[in-house]
């Protein structure tokens, strides 16, 4: 079952503030942090809410790590008799998926259509190769229907709010926190531009062009 630890405790400032600056050359960062907001439509006017936060352990990455609590965290998800559940998952997590992460991510949301995923990232993991395995597992999460965001200056404040143990603190942005979110969100664009390509090439092939 899902640890009451993870969900009930806030992450210090500092260490929020450490693993998810979106500096250029983030060295020595070899955790990822994951928070998470699981939301369900329970009536017209009613939603359920549920957050917290995880980050990788040994021999298991924080993305996987997430999907072995969605029993916990989604109850119903995989139905109650005939009825399935239908959650909205949003993550903000330190690091980008990895490209197995992407793929092992893709092919579960495939299987499992009542389930919507949003990533926000501060970073993105291993991303400079034109030819990296991370930006073709990025393309295939965006193929299965994940919405990818660099995180901006409201994500991040959203997060101080949210995840951390602010104290009534404000969030202070670090220098180069916009430019370096631009920066980053333009490379996105650039790695996920591919799959807007794909998608016409079967548009024109549908067409007969």
């Amino acid at each position: 079952s899902f640890s009451k630890y993870d969900k009930t405790v806030l992450l210090p400032r500092k260490r929020f503030i450490y693993h998810y600056n979106n500096m250029r050359w983030a060295r020595g960062r070899h955790e990822t942090y994951l928070c998470f907001v699981v939301k369900r439509r329970i009536g017209p006017d009613t939603l359920s809410f549920d957050f917290g936060h995880l980050r990788n352990r040994t021999g298991c990455h924080v993305e996987l790590l997430f999907l072995r609590y969605l029993g916990a965290l989604c109850p119903g998800l995989w139905g109650y008799g005939e009825t399935k559940l239908t959650y909205s998952i949003t993550w903000f997590c330190s690091w980008s998926p990895c490209a197995d992460c992407s793929s092992k991510l893709a092919q579960f949301l495939r299987q499992t259509p009542n389930l919507r995923l949003r990533i926000f990232v501060s970073r993105l993991y291993f991303c400079d190769r034109e030819d990296g395995l991370e930006r073709e597992g990025l393309r295939m999460l965006k193929r299965a229907g994940v919405h990818i965001t660099v995180m901006s200056y409201k994500d991040f404040f959203y997060c101080w709010q949210t995840f951390v143990a602010c104290n009534q603190s404000r969030f202070k942005p670090w220098a180069e926190l916009h430019r370096n979110s631009v920066r980053l969100a333009r490379k996105l664009n650039r790695i996920l531009q591919p799959c807007e390509t794909e998608d016409l090439r079967d548009a024109f092939k549908l067409l007969g062009l």
